[in-house]
């Protein structure tokens, strides 16, 4: 009998399409126009057991606790990390724990790209002033500098990173890299903030509720944000700060005031701020998305390749690509 596979996240591609074929899958992916609401850990396994289904592809349920004492073939989920499942308590019952490794990096890369476009050239201000018809007496204050031959700095690491620094170049940038997967290109977080144009902070990881990679693993001695007050009163004059990896990792206060005073050129986020009257919603030198790096129909290919991929394999007694928990499988 083919095994049933309850799936809780957005597919799409040829290797969903194989899976469906090997398994009888129970489909219901929560809907990406809404934040996501996920099952806690005993709504999802009362849901497992409902369908006695043996393989959870999940983006945001909790996997833990009833999850884990059912007799599961897998769990995968469509994440870069498996944030949300219990590894150690999968690997100690057996479970292989899938993950989707850089699904979204070229989503997240051509986002960034964006950003920084659009804030140099003051993108969204010009063009509000045109509609509003007010054309050739405003340009003046959207004049900008060329990006070509100026400095481009990542904080940070992982598939987006590298995703991101051939882009740059491709626009004559200088790039330089801080972070946990780039030693030898590692010019120290000072030096990198005195040098770079453009500092971007980008893909750190995530694990056991926090970041790693906080102050003491970049090299910035302290506790707190990556970017706080003083990294950003250490940047040049006019730089641009960017953040596609989460509200986390830079002081909002900070970047605030180094942004009234003029000290910074602008910033770009793509994520949500706290609350609706945040002074950044005020500012022209800041443009905000609402979390939508990942927000591609390529990413939910490459994590449906990437997931339905493995689990084909393991169906086929074959060790997967992408595991959190090798050792689950006793490799």
């Amino acid at each position: 009998m083919r095994p049933r596979a309850l799936v809780r996240a957005p597919m799409r591609g040829p290797a969903w399409a194989r899976l469906c074929e090997l398994a009888e899958v129970i489909y219901e992916p929560v809907s990406v126009r809404r934040p996501p609401r996920g099952y806690a850990a005993a709504e999802l396994a009362a849901r497992l057991e409902e369908e006695h289904a043996r393989i959870l592809i999940t983006d945001g349920d909790e996997v833990g606790g009833p999850v884990l004492d059912l007799p599961l073939i897998a769990v995968a989920c469509t994440r870069a990390e498996p944030v949300n499942v219990d590894v150690a308590a999968a690997t100690a019952r057996g479970i292989p724990v899938l993950c989707a490794p850089g699904r979204d990096a070229d989503g997240v890369a051509e986002l960034t790209l964006a950003l920084l476009l659009a804030v140099n050239r003051r993108l969204l201000v010009a063009d509000r002033d045109l509609r509003a018809g007010h054309t050739r007496d405003e340009r003046e204050r959207h004049r900008s500098w060329e990006l070509a031959g100026r400095t481009f700095g990542i904080v940070g690491g992982g598939p987006s990173a590298r995703a991101v620094t051939w882009r740059m170049k491709g626009l004559g940038m200088r790039v330089i890299v801080h972070g946990p997967e780039a030693p030898r290109a590692r010019p120290g977080i000072d030096r990198l903030i005195a040098e770079a144009d453009v500092v971007s902070v980008h893909g750190v990881p995530v694990r056991d509720g926090g970041p790693i990679g906080t102050r003491g693993a970049f090299g910035i001695p302290g506790t707190g944000a990556v970017i706080g007050a003083a990294e950003f009163a250490a940047m040049k004059p006019g730089a641009i700060f960017i953040n596609t990896a989460g509200p986390e990792f830079h002081d909002a206060e900070a970047l605030v005031g180094a942004l009234k005073t003029g000290h910074l050129g602008g910033a770009a986020l793509d994520h949500v701020p706290p609350d609706p009257h945040h002074p950044l919603l005020g500012m022209d030198n800041v443009v905000l998305t609402p979390g939508i790096g990942d927000g591609t129909y390529d990413t939910e290919v490459n994590h449906s390749r990437m997931i339905c991929g493995d689990i084909v394999r393991l169906l086929g007694g074959e060790p997967p690509l992408h595991c959190a928990n090798p050792e689950a499988l006793g490799v």
